[in-house]
């Protein structure tokens, strides 16, 4: 069979802090991605300060599996004189009817978003959700509605209130535990009938890589970490809790960054080196969607002295209340070596060394074209439950042609790979996978380095670097490609 499933949810993925903009209109509150500046690929991204007894201003570098140490009393600031690409983005909140309009025309089953905490609860820890915010939501899901397209929606994606960060440190503290769970109800409770499917956690394992940006710690050792992840399962469980009280039509999923290790060579210390390597991202799913902490890791916190702020009835809650389904986002695979002198790779999420087999982007992305089939394959094995593939795609530096189009062969050429490789999982590996959403269908700002001429969307938006545009939008080559493999159910990939 060349087919998808007929109820396959084909669609993209954005997510608010990257994408939505206003980001102090009708209410809203400071996020931590609201102190994120832009960068580049080879300058990073700044996270801002002030220290409030002096005015004494500065930033530290955000990076990937870099270390983040603010100073001695200073606290995560908007200050002057630097760009913020969250405060405006590409404009969904002022463009919402148009690009959903766009989605539907290319034939979207369903559309991934955020909703900005910070939107609802505008300091986190309110008594009252903010009326405005849970407005713009309803317009947003009644929009969808009138197209048919199914919202997922994820209640925690890179951002969290500010002042959760400033006053609690965030998710080391359990008290956070229970302001996300009101949350997460008010959200539920409000939109019962318009959402059925709820993430909790963006992408949940790069807690141990950014925890800042992942979930707004300003502490990195690894029990502040620990801490946070512990504190997330336990939000994650009693959210699938209140879901089922809710409404039993609600399903809530877990969604991680899962990037396949591979061994560079057959020597056994570069395979248990893959092997290990993989476990540490998939101790995250192992807790939330197969309902246990694996033992290895709990040895690893004895030997290391670290301490979870837990309770006894957590791991009964974790047993219980497990995600529904596992969402997860894969752009390309890591290679893993102990052997010295390999070239490091450029743009990996998860580190690693080139593999010599596999192309790169312009960002040093490998571009592995059995991926998909192979990530597919490991988690179903390993968890038997549904799939979902909520982020997938490819940054690349689009331009206007003199035609006025957007010749994006590239990402065309990537997708057909990938496509195929997933059409494959489910047709020849029986794989039950739910869906697919393209990650960024419409032009956003890089989490990773806070540009917009990294570009991954079907549809482009005059916005640039520097936050300079007319915030047009101009449909992709890419766009009508997208278009004909939904409407022929993922058959036809060809050009």
């Amino acid at each position: 069979m060349t087919e998808f499933p007929k109820d396959f949810l084909w669609g993209g993925a954005t997510a608010a802090n990257q994408y939505e903009g206003a980001y102090l209109e009708d209410g809203k509150g400071l996020s931590t991605s609201d102190v994120m500046t832009n960068g580049s690929h080879t300058t990073p991204r700044k996270i801002t300060w002030i220290k409030p007894a002096t005015g004494e201003t500065g930033y530290v570098e955000m990076a990937f599996g870099k270390s983040i140490n603010f100073p001695k009393d200073a606290i995560p600031a908007v200050v002057d004189g630097y760009y913020y690409p969250s405060h405006t983005a590409t404009d969904f909140y002022h463009h919402y009817q148009e690009d959903i309009k766009l989605m539907a025309e290319m034939g979207f089953k369903c559309f991934r978003l955020s909703i900005n905490w910070a939107r609802i609860f505008p300091n986190g820890d309110d008594a009252e959700p903010n009326e405005q915010g849970l407005e713009f939501y309803d317009k947003v899901f009644d929009e969808c509605r009138k197209y048919g397209i199914e919202p997922l929606v994820t209640l925690s994606h890179y951002e969290t209130p500010l002042n959760l960060s400033i006053k609690y440190n965030s998710w080391t503290n359990r008290k956070v535990i229970d302001f996300f769970v009101k949350y997460a109800k008010t959200v539920m409770k409000r939109y019962k009938g318009k959402v059925k499917y709820y993430l909790t956690f963006n992408e949940i394992n790069c807690m141990s890589m950014m925890p800042f940006v992942a979930a707004g710690l300003l502490t990195d050792d690894d029990e502040s970490k620990a801490k946070g992840a512990h504190n997330q399962f336990v939000a994650s469980a009693l959210t699938v809790k209140a879901a089922r009280e809710i409404d039993p039509e609600i399903k809530v999923g877990q969604m991680l960054a899962f990037q396949p290790f591979y061994a560079l060579t057959a020597d056994p210390k570069d395979q248990l080196a893959a092997l290990k390597a993989n476990d540490w991202t998939l101790f995250y799913s192992d807790v939330q969607t197969g309902g246990r902490y694996p033992d290895w890791i709990l040895k690893e916190y004895e030997e290391k002295g670290i301490k979870l702020d837990d309770q006894p009835e957590d791991y009964e809650l974790l047993a219980k209340y497990p995600a529904d389904f596992l969402s997860f986002s894969c752009y390309a695979s890591s290679t893993i070596t102990t052997h010295d002198g390999q070239e490091v790779s450029g743009g990996n999420l998860m580190g690693g060394v080139t593999n010599p087999y596999l192309k790169t982007n312009d960002w040093g992305w490998a571009i592995d074209p059995d991926v998909l089939r192979i990530a597919l394959n490991i988690l179903w094995d390993r968890y038997h439950k549904p799939l979902w593939i909520v982020e997938n795609g490819i940054g690349v530096k689009d331009q206007i042609a003199e035609d006025g189009h957007i010749h994006d062969k590239e990402r065309i050429s990537y997708l057909q790979q990938n496509l195929a490789s997933m059409r494959d999982a489910i047709n020849l590996d029986g794989i039950d996978l739910m869906g697919y959403t393209m990650w960024g269908c419409i032009d956003l700002v890089s989490a990773g380095t806070g540009e917009m001429r990294k570009r991954y969307g079907f549809v482009y938006v005059d916005r640039d670097d520097k936050g300079e545009g007319t915030l047009k939008r101009i449909p992709k080559d890419s766009f009508y490609w997208y278009k004909k493999v939904i409407a022929s159910r993922g058959a036809d990939l060809s050009d």
